[in-house]
């Protein structure tokens, strides 16, 4: 016997819906590029993205089309979520930060039809835009007196707006179908797509807004400090017009810790979201200054563990922290630490954990042979998980068969309370202020210098950074190189942020009894 309920497809288009109708003034507030302030009410913002779609579809797109997105956190940007996911189309966000070549790379195996950029980012499209067969043309993110696209059809996005019909109305389709794309480079090889759901994105929503995920209500005001070509910002701009959350977007200002404070401040931020680099910085100029965050009152922090100095200094000033565990194929949300209960008092220890699943999150630790681990807080083991909205295969392997539990990758422990703790990676990347290294990169293309018999690379605490590359070399016979003329070789080949802050010279690398080398060992060696 089946349930006599309405079957009601979950689409992003619900959330529209509903913000329109309940919350129509609930303002979104974008820090521009210039300093300025722009505002506008989820009716505008949506009416935008309707508009959006409308040109869209006079541009040719169709269902399941790749959109792609070159932008920082701004209304703008929240208006192409909603306007390329709701038209049925797929909106793929990039990371401005990677590397030419794997941007090129990443547009390539998505085959986007369009791509709209800020125009700052022209000069690496420039570059690259020989490789990309797939894409017609630019929208342009452009001001008055911004330059244009001399290398492709580029067309500007306010026109294009203006074009459009702010009452499109939008199909209704299968909730499985494809909404999102994010690329993550946190795997050795090649980025690796992630394809979300409308299912997976309004249930992660869900998650996202309860009391143990972001604690988000309609009395609430968020600014996400994580990029919106992070794994869609934490799902935060779903999150936030579902809860009738107010949104703040700090646009290409987030690193600014003055910039930061004074949007918290001034627009009454109550939530706040974003990796440990971000926080550490802002503490430090809060300190200098002599100046507080009386309206803040819970922070996010994930992307890669927040120390317990931080924690606690930010826990001074009266903010309660909520240290999460997430990645691209979790969309992100998988943990979040938050009291078990309300008179709880925790333990130093208890206070840096990952934190316990939400709900709709499976999680366990295996060891070598598969088998399941107990949930004693001793044993550690390979960490997997599942749930709805936790990714089944990659984009562009829709062949091989799906995941019954996706491995992480990660080394944990689960204590008999279902808190979580990363103790190690069984992927040797590097996580630098929340960003993917590839040590492995690192290596390949030391290993090209004419003087590196054998190479390395792990990570290294940074105070700042969370984690910085060394490279450990072996040099051949009788040749000499300096330390800086191995850096240097980097130069043109990574990203400058991805190479590593120096070269410690060695007689030989450990390796394990299958020939690998052992980085732990590696790191027990150069811990000082």
């Amino acid at each position: 016997m089946r349930g006599l309920m309405m079957d009601m497809p979950l689409l992003i288009g619900n959330i529209v819906r509903h913000a329109e109708r309940v919350y129509p003034q609930r303002e979104v507030v974008s820090l521009l590029h210039d300093g300025r302030k722009h505002r506008q009410s989820y009716a505008e913002t949506f009416a935008r993205a309707r508009r959006l779609s409308s040109a869209l579809q006079q541009l040719g797109i169709e269902a399941g089309d790749r959109v792609a997105t070159l932008a920082w956190n701004d209304h703008r940007h929240l208006e192409c979520y909603y306007g390329i996911s709701c038209l049925g189309a797929v909106c793929h966000t990039v990371n401005p930060r990677l590397f030419p070549e794997q941007i090129a790379y990443i547009l390539d195996h998505a085959a986007d039809r369009w791509l709209v950029t800020d125009t700052e980012f022209l000069p690496v499209l420039a570059g690259i835009a020989k490789e990309l067969e797939s894409l017609e043309g630019l929208i342009l993110l452009a001001g008055a007196g911004e330059p244009s696209a001399d290398f492709i059809r580029s067309l500007d996005y306010e026109e294009l707006l203006a074009g459009g019909d702010p009452d499109f109305a939008w199909p209704e389709f299968d909730e499985r179908t494809a909404a999102a794309l994010c690329y993550t480079s946190g795997t050795t090889g090649h980025p690796k797509g992630v394809l979300y759901s409308h299912r997976s994105v309004i249930l992660h929503s869900y998650a996202g807004i309860s009391a143990d995920g972001f604690g988000l209500s309609a009395r609430d005001i968020i600014l996400p400090v994580v990029p919106m070509f992070h794994v869609n910002a934490w799902g935060i701009p779903y999150a936030a017009p579902m809860a009738g959350a107010g949104l703040v977007l700090p646009g290409r200002h987030a690193g600014n810790p003055r910039a930061l404070t004074e949007l918290l401040n001034n627009e009454a931020v109550s939530i706040t979201a974003g990796v440990p680099t971000v926080w550490q910085a802002l503490v430090d100029y809060l300190d200098e200054e002599g100046l507080e965050l009386p309206g803040l009152e819970r922070l996010v922090v994930g992307g890669s563990a927040p120390s317990l100095a931080l924690i606690q200094r930010l826990m001074a000033r009266g903010i309660e922290v909520r240290p999460a565990w997430g990645m691209t194929e979790t969309s992100p949300l998988g943990t979040v630490n938050t009291p078990a209960r309300r008179d709880a008092a925790r333990s130093d220890e208890e206070l840096v954990r990952a934190g316990r699943p939400i709900f709709g999150i499976e999680l366990r630790i295996v060891d070598d042979s598969g088998q399941e681990l107990p949930w004693d807080g001793q044993a550690f083991g390979a960490l997997q998980v599942r749930g709805p909205w936790v990714c089944a295969r990659y984009y562009g392997s829709e062949d091989s068969a799906p995941a019954d539990w996706f491995d992480t990758g990660d080394v944990a422990t689960i204590d008999p309370s279902g808190s979580m703790q990363i103790t190690d990676r069984t992927k040797d990347v590097i996580k630098s202020g929340g960003e993917w290294i590839s040590s492995i990169e690192l290596e390949n293309i030391a290993m090209a210098h004419p003087a590196v018999q054998e190479a390395a690379v792990i990570g290294r605490p940074h105070p700042k950074w969370d984690e910085r590359p060394l490279l450990v070399v072996v040099l051949r016979d009788g040749v000499e190189v300096s330390e800086q003329e191995l850096l240097d070789f980097y130069q043109g080949k990574v990203a400058k942020w991805w190479i590593p802050d120096a070269v410690a010279f060695v007689d030989e690398i450990p390796h394990t009894a299958t020939g690998k080398i052992s980085k732990l060992k590696l790191k027990e060696r150069l811990r000082d």
